[in-house]
């Protein structure tokens, strides 16, 4: 098993490497396809402090550490909406302050 997790998407061309910088992509899944994407994300997670999140046009290869932010917000404004956010900080890159 890989350490990459796919993004379904169709559009073909060369892949690009986002390693900096910001980047942001929505994209609209099946339950069908979001089920199989988060069964690949946990099984790399389970497997190991990195993995490569791509789509056909671009990934991101992503080293983590513990622990993963899980943010769960319900709204009801025009309709009703969950949203489920995880957040993966790079190791090292914690709230580690210190005065020197």
């Amino acid at each position: 098993m890989g350490d990459r997790v796919n993004v379904p998407d169709d559009r073909t061309s060369d892949r690009r490497t986002v390693t900096s910088g910001f980047f942001e992509q929505e994209v609209y899944l099946s339950s069908e396809e979001t089920a199989a994407f988060l069964h690949d994300l946990a099984d790399q997670l389970e497997a190991g402090s990195s993995f490569t999140i791509s789509a056909s046009e671009w990934e991101i290869p992503f080293d983590y550490s513990d622990p993963v932010e899980v943010e769960i917000e319900f709204s009801e404004q025009r309709e009703r909406e969950l949203e489920i956010e995880l957040e993966f900080t790079e190791p090292g890159g914690g709230d580690d302050l210190a005065v020197r």
